[in-house]
C-alpha cells in the first residue's frame, strides 16, 4: 500500500459490496485494479482463480496479468483475467452444448463476418457494397440483446428493416450451420446461457465471487447484463471507469450504465481518483475546460503534483497540407533538439481520411511513422489463409474457412463448382464439407473436378486424423502439405514462419482462440516510430507529445453528430480523451480549407476551442489570406463572413429522383451552381448528386 495515494488505498480496502471507482484519465486505475486483486488474495484469502477481472483489450489484460504476477509471485495462467470476449469464450467452450452448439465452435473475426455478410447479400441480390453498414447494424442489435427472432417481432422497433431482418436471420442460420460464433455472439450467447440455465449461472457465481471490471463506461447492454448476472449473488463488484471517457456509442456502449451504477447496486460506495500521474496542469486544465461543459457527468477535477508545463498550443493554418507540414516541422525540431524520440510522439485525428496529408508531409520530411489500428499481423492474407486451414481442420462445418481455402493454393476449383456445392448443401441442410463428400461420391460433376474435390477432402481428413502435440505442429503440417511457402515472396514467408513459431508449445484450441480474439489495436510496433491513429484508437495510450489535428467544426465534432445533443456530448468526450493522452506537450491544430469526400471545404474552428481556459493556451495564427478577419473571444477564433443563403434541402428530408425513386438527404453543401446533395436511396445506396443536374423534388 506504500505505492498508493489515500484515494487508491480507500478503493483497495473496500473489498465487500458494490464499489464504483471513478478513475480520471491518468489517475492510476490499472494500479488500483492490480493491487486490489492482490489484496483480495492476500488479505481476504480469495483464490487467485476466484476473481473475475475484465478489461477491454488483450494488451491491457496482459499488462494486468504481469503486474499481478509480480505482486503475488505466482503464475496467473489459470486466473480469470482477460477481455470479456475471451472470458465468455472460456465459459462457452465448457457449457455451450446447453444451447445446442458443439464445443469445438469456430470464432469469426470482423473480416470473416463481413465475408459471410457479402456472400448472403449477393445471394439475396442486395447491393453488396452495403456489407459494412449491415455488419454495423448487426453489431448494435446483438449489443442490445436483440436476436433475429426479437428483431422480426419488433415491428417498427429497433429501426426495423425487412431486408435487414432477412439477412440477419440467414446470417445466424449460416453461423449455426457452420458451428461458428462471431465476436458479438460470444457475449450474447453467454448471457443467454446464464439466463436459460440458472444452474450454470450459479456454478460461475460460486466460482467467481469477486468481479473487477475495468473501463466500465464502455459496456454495452449485453456486456452489462452479463457482468450484472455474475455479480448479483455476492454483490462484490468493483466497477472502475470514467464517464468522461465513454466514446464507443457507435458500438452500442452506453454511458448510462456507469451513471446509474448506484441505482442498480444500492448502497454502492463511490471513490474518486482525481490525482493525475500523466499530464502537466496546463493540459489537465485545458481538457477540463472542454469536458466540464457536458451536463450529464459525474463531477471530478483532475490535479497533478507536476508543474504547469508548457501551454497548450493551438495553430490555425490555411490548408490541411500546411497543417501537416507544420506538424512535421515541429516534430523534426523536437527530435533534432534531442528533446524527444520519435516513439514519444502521437498524431491523433478524428477520421482515417485525415492521415493522407499527414503521411505525405512526414514522408517528404523523412520522418518514420506507423499507423496504429491499421492492418494487423493476423489480418494479412497469408496468415488468414493458414488460420482458415487450422479452423477447418478443427471444425469441418466452418463454411467461411472452407470457401477461403478450397482454391488456395489454386486447385482448379472455380466459382461455378462452388455454387453447385452450395446448392446441394442447402437442399440437404448440410455443411459444405459434407456436401463436397456427397458430390464426390455422386454424379452431376465431371470426373476431373471430382478428382480435385476428392484431393482437397483427403488433405483435410489426413490433417484432421493426426494428434498434434501443439499448435505449431499443426501449422507446420498444413504449410508443408500444401507447399505454401514456395508461392510466397520473402516477406510473406517470414510472416508464415513467425506464425508457426508463435504456435510452438501452445495448446491448439487456446492458440486459435487467442489469435481470433486479437484486434487491430492490440498490435504493437517495435522501433523508433511516430504513431498515427484515430482518436478512438488512442484510448488507453499515452505519449509525451501529442498532436491533435483537424480541431474543426464538421470533424471534431463530426458533422453527423451536429444537431444531436447526446452525440455532440460524445464528441466532446472524444476530444477530452485525445487531449489527455499528452504527458508534456499538447498541440491542437486546424485548417481553414480541407479536402473532404472529394470536395474542398471551408472550415471553422471547433466549438470546443471556446471552452479552453485562455491562460493555459498559446494561440498561433498562420492563415495567409489577408482579407480573413478574425476575432478572439475567450481564446476562440472565429471568421466573420456574410451569411450564406439557406440550402434547398435539409439533412433528413425526403426527396424523389426521376430514376431512383424516393431517398433521404444525408447532406447538402456547396454554393451556387456547385451545390451538391448526398442522398441515401434504399434500393441503390448513397449517391452524391449535383443539384443542377439531379432534378430532385422535395416530398
Amino acid at each position: 500500500m506504500r505505492e498508493l495515494n489515500p484515494q487508491q488505498k480507500q478503493a483497495l480496502e473496500i473489498a465487500d459490496g458494490p464499489l464504483l471507482v471513478l478513475a480520471g484519465a491518468g489517475s492510476g486505475k490499472t494500479r488500483v485494479i492490480t493491487h486490489k486483486f492482490a489484496h483480495l488474495v492476500k488479505a481476504k484469502k480469495a483464490s487467485h482463480d476466484a476473481v473475475l477481472t475484465v478489461t477491454f483489450t488483450n494488451k491491457a489484460a496482459n499488462e494486468m496479468k504481469e503486474r499481478i504476477r509480480t505482486l503475488l509471485g505466482r503464475d496467473m495462467k489459470s486466473s480469470w483475467i482477460g477481455t470479456l470476449h475471451s472470458q465468455c469464450s472460456k465459459i462457452l467452450r465448457k457449457d455451450i452444448h446447453a444451447l445446442g452448439y458443439s464445443n469445438d465452435f469456430s470464432i469469426y473475426d470482423e473480416d470473416d463476418r463481413c465475408t459471410l455478410i457479402r456472400h448472403i447479400l449477393k445471394e439475396f441480390k442486395i447491393y453488396e457494397a452495403l456489407y459494412k453498414g449491415v455488419s454495423s447494424r448487426l453489431n448494435l442489435l446483438k449489443a442490445s440483446l436483440v436476436g433475429p427472432d426479437d428483431f422480426l417481432a419488433a415491428g417498427d422497433g429497433f429501426g426495423f428493416d425487412e431486408k435487414l431482418a432477412r439477412v440477419y436471420v440467414r446470417y445466424q442460420d449460416e453461423l449455426k450451420r457452420s458451428n461458428a460464433l462471431d465476436f458479438d455472439d460470444l457475449i450474447m450467447l453467454a448471457e443467454r446461457l446464464f439466463r436459460e440455465n440458472p444452474s450454470v449461472l450459479s456454478k460461475y457465481q460460486e466460482q467467481l465471487p469477486y468481479v473487477l471490471v475495468d473501463e466500465f463506461q464502455d459496456l454495452n447492454l449485453a456486456q452489462y447484463q452479463l457482468v450484472k448476472m455474475l455479480a448479483l449473488k455476492h454483490r462484490n463488484i468493483c466497477a472502475v471507469g470514467d464517464d468522461d471517457q465513454s466514446i464507443y456509442r457507435f458500438r452500442g456502449a452506453d454511458v448510462q450504465h456507469i451513471l446509474d451504477f448506484e441505482k442498480d447496486f444500492p448502497k454502492a460506495r463511490v471513490v474518486r481518483l482525481e490525482r493525475n500521474y500523466r499530464s502537466t496542469q496546463n493540459i489537465l486544465d485545458a481538457a477540463h475546460g472542454v469536458i466540464s461543459v457536458n451536463a450529464n457527468r459525474k463531477t471530478k477535477k483532475l490535479w497533478t503534483e507536476r508543474d504547469s508545463g508548457e501551454k497548450v498550443h493551438f495553430c490555425w493554418l490555411s490548408t490541411e497540407s500546411e497543417e501537416a507540414k507544420h506538424i512535421a516541422k515541429v516534430i523534426k525540431e523536437l527530435y533534432l533538439k534531442g528533446a524527444y524520440a520519435y516513439r514519444d510522439i502521437g498524431i491523433l485525428y478524428r477520421i482515417n481520411l485525415q492521415s493522407r496529408a499527414i503521411e505525405e508531409a512526414l514522408c517528404e520530411t523523412g520522418l518514420p511513422y506507423h499507423i496504429v489500428g491499421g492492418v494487423s499481423f493476423y489480418q494479412r492474407r497469408e496468415i488468414k489463409d493458414i488460420l482458415a486451414y487450422v479452423r477447418l481442420v478443427l471444425n469441418h462445418e466452418d463454411n467461411v474457412s472452407l470457401r477461403r481455402v478450397i482454391n488456395r493454393p489454386v486447385r482448379g476449383i472455380g466459382a461455378a463448382t462452388l455454387t453447385k456445392i452450395e446448392t446441394e448443401a442447402k437442399k440437404k441442410s448440410v455443411c459444405l464439407y459434407d456436401a463436397i463428400k456427397q458430390c464426390v461420391r455422386g454424379s452431376g460433376i465431371i470426373a476431373s473436378t471430382k478428382e480435385k474435390l476428392g484431393s482437397f477432402i483427403a488433405l483435410i481428413d489426413k490433417l484432421s486424423a493426426v494428434h498434434y502435440k501443439n499448435a505449431g505442429e499443426l501449422l507446420r503440417a498444413i504449410v508443408d502439405r500444401i507447399d505454401y511457402l514456395s508461392q510466397l515472396d520473402d516477406d510473406k514467408k517470414q510472416n508464415v514462419l513467425e506464425l508457426i513459431a508463435s504456435g510452438d508449445g501452445r495448446d491448439m484450441q487456446e492458440f486459435i482462440d487467442k489469435v481470433m480474439l486479437m484486434t487491430n489495436i492490440d498490435k504493437t510496433s517495435e522501433g523508433n516510430l511516430i504513431s498515427l491513429m484515430t482518436l478512438h484508437n488512442a484510448k488507453g495510450l499515452e505519449f509525451p507529445v501529442v498532436f491533435l489535428s483537424g480541431v474543426e467544426e464538421g470533424l471534431l465534432p463530426y458533422f453527423k453528430s451536429i444537431g444531436n445533443a447526446d452525440e455532440v456530448s460524445e464528441e466532446r468526450r472524444l476530444c477530452y480523451v485525445g487531449m489527455t493522452r499528452a504527458k508534456d506537450i499538447l498541440f491542437l491544430s486546424g485548417a481553414r480549407k480541407r479536402k473532404l469526400y472529394a470536395k474542398l471545404q471551408e472550415q471553422e474552428p471547433s466549438r470546443f476551442l471556446k471552452d479552453l481556459p485562455r491562460q493555459c493556451c498559446k494561440w498561433i495564427e498562420k492563415v495567409t489570406e489577408p482579407q480573413t478577419i478574425k476575432i478572439v473571444c475567450d481564446g476562440y477564433r472565429k471568421k466573420l463572413e456574410p451569411k450564406k443563403p439557406p440550402l434547398p434541402f435539409a439533412a433528413g428530408c425526403r426527396v424523389k429522383h426521376p430514376v431512383w425513386g424516393v431517398g433521404v438527404v444525408r447532406d447538402c453543401y456547396g454554393d451556387g451552381e456547385d451545390q451538391k446533395v448526398m442522398v441515401n436511396f434504399p434500393q441503390i445506396g448513397i449517391k452524391r448528386l449535383s443539384l443542377k443536374l439531379a432534378h430532385l423534388t422535395k416530398i
